[in-house]
């Protein structure tokens, strides 16, 4: 028993100090394993005991003037980041193909750490659109937790490669972030606001380029950026576009019969305040729920 103790403190050293990227192992959140991992329990706790119990018996919160900040912190934070990104990496000093990590002390490594772990920090901040979600009276997702769990390996990863899922990501979530704040501070807007099609349409594009890019490490045997990572993200881009795909065809392309269109003029009549849980609903309900929570307001598509 006790060899095995050392075994697995051997282990557990290995993985999460030695292989782990020094220059982070002082950072909230990234430090510890069980830092993430006691914060995404928490959520699962909540998401599935302690939200439903919550608003078993309440009422609908109006939170409109919380989500406008909150919408206009996550454009301003996500431009940032994007463009930040683009100026110090990817317009300029990145390869596209293969771009391995640079771990030096250097000050350009240094702020694309910074740029990682301030993208890891904005999607733990993405998981409040849980708790909005519950507020509303609305169905909540599992997805969140899947995406904090693939960030958790940033650690090991704090550049590089991987780096352009968060650059494209990061575009995707201005782009919907300001369409939940239009339509929450603008009610009129709801029922005008025609590029929910398009909003779609860019999470396809956004998931695709995804795909090709991390594929491009299967193929590239010789690239120095850590091959398995796409052994965690290609499955979850693929599924992820594979769902969008399906759901935009059904959705907005293929012909639908006359029981079809009343079901689905059924779905429209409740999609009135957003883009977010559109994406969650493909996911976690299917079309089934897809459109009745899909304009609700602050969900979020992201994968973000």
């Amino acid at each position: 028993m006790a060899l095995l103790l050392k075994s697995a403190w051997q282990g557990y050293r290995y993985v999460f100090e030695e292989l782990a990227d020094p220059r982070t192992s002082s950072w909230f959140l990234v430090a510890k394993p069980y830092q993430g991992l006691a914060l995404l329990g928490l959520y699962l706790i909540f998401v599935l005991k302690w939200g439903p119990e919550w608003m078993k018996n309440r009422h609908a919160f109006n939170l409109d003037k919380v989500l406008i900040v909150y919408n206009a912190i996550q454009i301003f934070l996500c431009a940032r980041l994007f463009a930040g990104s683009l100026l110090n990496a990817w317009a300029f000093h990145y390869r596209w193909v293969c771009e391995p990590v640079d771990f030096s002390n250097s000050d350009h490594a240094i702020q694309i750490a910074t740029y990682v772990y301030t993208y890891y920090l904005i999607k733990i901040l993405d998981l409040l659109d849980t708790a909005n979600n519950f507020s509303r009276m609305q169905t909540s997702d599992l997805m969140q937790p899947a995406i904090c769990f693939s960030l958790a390996l940033f650690p090991y990863a704090f550049g590089g490669h991987g780096t352009l899922i968060g650059v494209i990501n990061s575009f995707v979530h201005v782009v919907m972030y300001g369409y939940y704040l239009l339509t929450v501070a603008m009610p009129s807007l709801k029922n005008s606001m025609w590029w929910k099609k398009y909003i779609t349409q860019l999470q396809i594009i956004q998931f695709f380029w995804m795909v090709v890019h991390m594929g491009a490490l299967v193929f590239k045997t010789d690239c120095a950026y850590p091959r398995w990572t796409a052994a965690i993200f290609l499955p979850q881009n693929l599924f992820m576009l594979i769902l969008f795909v399906d759901f935009y065809i059904k959705t907005y392309v293929k012909p639908k019969s006359k029981k079809e269109n009343g079901a689905q003029n059924g779905f429209q009549n409740g999609a009135q305040n957003g883009v977010k849980n559109e994406a969650h609903n493909v996911v976690h309900n299917g079309q089934k729920n897809g459109l009745n929570d899909l304009n609700e307001g602050n969900g979020n598509a992201k994968i973000d």
